[in-house]
């Protein structure tokens, strides 16, 4: 659909924007960009270019630098969302309904567990009930960010799980904006922006390529979305929902793959920064910080992401397990499960969004409610790091287990603990290297020199050196000579049997 640049250079930063750590980095960078701009003598520049206005006024698209990001530029970010969805609902973990009911309830229960923290809060505090859905959602790049830096161990069911789980969060954040924060509708220009849609469809399912057709009519459709009282990004989801995501014969890629893999460096390079750049640039002072934990909209907010998100989505998983039919990947233990649930708490770029639409009266309690988010998504990656790092300690150790061959092989020892010739081997190589530490402490003059040995004769061990006649390193004696009996060690006698480390972790693990 659209043309690809052949340049090296482009190449290499397209690949790298894709990369999941790479577009959290820029977004945390752009977060804190926005939050030292806001917050030092500048500031006052950082309101003048957030709230400058530019666009054609004739066509109702007069707008801020700040509303340009939120309702322009974000439109991208929905459109990848409503392109991973897609591929997802047909060939991803939503394809089976079993394989897609532990995320989907974890995402159900993870939005509404927060909204009741944040009522709770402010029903009995006495403060603003409409900002109950701003601790809902959970950010999919930052997350997947965090959990690509700190979890190298750790199993892909659980990036699965966590992406499935955002996927889906993201779907009913998208049902929350369009439901509740839609204002007075405009029917022709919602009507204008449905044929849009229409003929988009049409489009994508007669495989018409070229990025001259799409790029204006995506333009026309946003700007008639943005007139009609829904909220603009609305148009991106339903584009990115439209594209094919099924491979026809011959085809590698399906478009919406295709298209995807394009249009995602924009998202994360552009516009998720730029997002972050104008929105998070509240004015924070240590009052300002204080307020966040004794006014009831922020506390409810921080509460929310932290407490009410991973009690949601671990507590719904494991209801869910526990009563129905469903089970938990068998790589995973519920220790991982608990690890993302409070990852899940990193509220970011939607909250951001939510939290602007849901106080538009009030631009001083919005301000307040975005450092709530910024305060309890920080909150969440921090509690996050913590669990995930001991999670990837252990998950290490058990693969650092399953990849030890100390007898030179070429076979791991982990499916060798009942087989003689290999404990035989084990023994041949540790009497080779305690021989040479008598020699060498024998030449330290710290002891007795190494006994002489005879050569080898019936009912005598062998030396190292005969134990390793054929030359091969590997402990094993030439095939004229016979080996001496030996009683093979039981696993737990030799150093690599020391146990799972996930036992030693204390960990539940399924396995």
């Amino acid at each position: 659909m659209f043309g690809r640049l052949p340049l090296p250079e482009y190449r290499y930063v397209t690949d790298a924007l894709r990369a999941e750590t790479l577009g959290g980095v820029l977004l945390l960078a752009a977060a804190v960009l926005a939050l030292i701009w806001a917050n030092t003598p500048l500031s006052e520049s950082y309101t003048s270019v957030r709230d400058f206005h530019f666009g054609p006024g004739s066509l109702g698209l007069h707008l801020s630098v700040e509303h340009w990001a939120a309702d322009g530029l974000l439109a991208v970010f929905f459109f990848v969302a409503g392109a991973e969805l897609k591929r997802e609902l047909v060939a991803g973990d939503l394809r089976d309904p079993r394989a897609a009911a532990l995320p989907v309830v974890a995402a159900a229960c993870g939005m509404i567990a927060p909204a009741l923290v944040y009522t709770l809060v402010n029903a009995f505090g006495g403060g603003n009930l409409g900002g109950w859905a701003v601790p809902t959602a959970t950010d999919i790049a930052f997350a997947l960010a965090v959990l690509a830096v700190l979890g190298t161990s750790l199993p892909s069911p659980l990036r699965a799980f966590l992406l499935t789980l955002a996927v889906v969060d993201d779907l009913f954040a998208i049902l929350i904006i369009a439901v509740f924060f839609t204002s007075d509708l405009n029917f022709v220009a919602l009507g204008g922006a449905l044929a849009g849609l229409l003929v988009f469809w049409v489009l994508v399912r007669k495989d018409v390529r070229g990025w001259y057709f799409y790029v204006p009519l995506a333009l026309v459709i946003w700007g008639l979305m943005y007139n009609s009282g829904v909220h603009a990004t609305i148009a991106g989801v339903a584009m990115g929902l439209m594209l094919r995501c099924t491979r026809r014969e011959g085809e590698t890629v399906s478009p919406g793959e295709r298209i995807d893999h394009q249009v995602r460096p924009l998202s994360a390079g552009l516009a998720v920064p730029l997002f972050a750049l104008f929105s998070a640039g509240v004015s924070v002072s240590g009052g300002a910080l204080g307020d966040i934990f004794s006014r009831p909209e922020t506390l409810g907010v921080v509460l929310g992401l932290v407490v009410g998100k991973a009690l949601g989505i671990f507590g719904g998983t494991w209801t869910t397990v526990r009563f129905t039919r469903a089970s938990l990947s068998e790589e995973l233990a519920w220790a991982d499960l608990f690890a993302v649930s409070v990852l899940a708490g990193i509220g970011f770029t939607v909250s951001l969004l939510i939290g602007e639409l849901a106080f538009p009266d009030d631009p001083g309690l919005a301000d307040e409610v975005k450092a709530a988010v910024l305060v309890g998504s920080l909150i969440a990656v921090l509690l996050a790091a913590v669990l995930l790092r001991r999670r990837n300690r252990v998950y290490r150790r058990i693969a650092q287990e399953e990849e030890r061959d100390e007898d030179r092989d070429a076979v791991p020892d982990v499916y060798q603990e009942d087989d003689p010739e290999h404990h035989l081997r084990l023994a041949a190589l540790y009497e080779r290297k305690a021989a040479a530490e008598r020699r060498r402490a024998a030449a330290l003059g710290e002891g007795p020199p190494a006994p002489e040995r005879p050569g080898h004769r019936h009912g005598q061990a062998q030396t190292p050196a005969e134990a390793d006649r054929d030359g091969d390193g590997n402990g094993n004696a030439s095939t004229d000579a016979p080996a001496t009996p030996a009683t093979p060690a039981s696993p737990t006698d030799t150093p690599h049997g020391a146990g799972d480390p996930r036992k030693e972790d204390g960990d539940p693990s399924p396995r």
